[in-house]
């Protein structure tokens, strides 16, 4: 089994997120659109992944065609219960798109993006 194989304790794969595990991260990897109809969805995944202690979650983002303010409500949520926990939640994301979103509602400062995954599970500070 890889570092990055999938875990069976972890969600099915859906129609707009998977989650696997990547050295000391676990990725939500989120895909096509989050809207109203499949924020429940990708909730699965976030509330999967920030259930333990010190959950150190990257969501990627760079695959996502669509997020409303649904999905932007998803990601506060599970940010502050993997704050609550002791860990932390990320954003990886490339171009312009998710970070002018970030800025227009506030949740850039709270969502620094990243521009892609870190290879070393202690990269960058702890909150």
């Amino acid at each position: 089994m890889t570092s990055e194989a999938v875990d069976p304790g972890l969600p099915a794969a859906n129609s707009c997120a998977r989650t696997r595990r990547s050295g000391t991260y676990l990725v939500v990897e989120v895909f096509g659109e989050v809207d109203i109809a499949t924020e429940e969805l990708f909730a699965e995944h976030l509330l999967a992944v920030t259930a333990g202690a010190e959950p150190d979650v990257l969501v990627d983002l760079r695959r996502l065609d669509f997020l409303d303010c649904s999905g932007l409500r998803v990601l506060c949520r599970a940010e502050a219960r993997a704050r609550e926990r002791g860990g932390r939640l990320r954003l990886v994301c490339e171009g312009p798109r998710i970070p002018r979103l970030l800025r227009a509602s506030g949740l850039m400062g709270r969502f620094p993006p990243l521009p892609g995954l870190p290879r070393d599970g202690n990269a960058g500070e702890r909150r």
